[in-house]
């Protein structure tokens, strides 16, 4: 019977709440470690959505001039492409508007289609780095 007073003790005794607290601090260090992970790959992603827009307003550019016969100016912007329904997002993943320049300072003879980064600035570094169309 005492066989069966410790085990059953041992059953109702449960977690103490050193061992909570262990538990918690290595949940709180596994997922503080998947957070900085998580968090690099969505600027990096970013990126990659900047540049993969940069394509994708290049084409609707480019049915924009076999419609008009040539491509939108400066002044009447990549807001003339979506009035023509050729394209509808006009904004870089960090909600600002992509800059357009007809004739191009990169592309003299065509146009430059470009995000100015996280910060939203001309010139910067890493995520903040200027995305122009290649």
């Amino acid at each position: 019977m005492s066989v069966h007073r410790k085990t059953r003790r041992a059953l109702e005794r449960g977690m103490t709440l050193i061992e909570i607290m262990v538990v918690l601090v290595i949940i709180g260090l596994i997922a503080g470690a998947v957070a900085v992970n998580v968090m690099g790959r969505l600027d990096e992603a970013k990126v990659t959505q900047a540049k993969t827009d940069l394509h994708t307003i290049e084409n609707c550019l480019d049915l924009y001039k076999l419609d008009k016969g040539r491509y939108p100016t400066t002044e009447e912007g990549l807001g003339a492409v979506v009035a023509a329904g050729k394209c509808k997002n006009v904004k870089d993943p960090w909600k600002n508007d992509y800059v357009y320049l007809y004739p191009g300072q990169a592309h003299a003879d065509s146009f430059d289609i470009k995000s100015y980064g996280a910060d939203g600035k001309p010139g910067g570094d890493g995520m903040n780095a200027d995305i122009v169309n290649p």
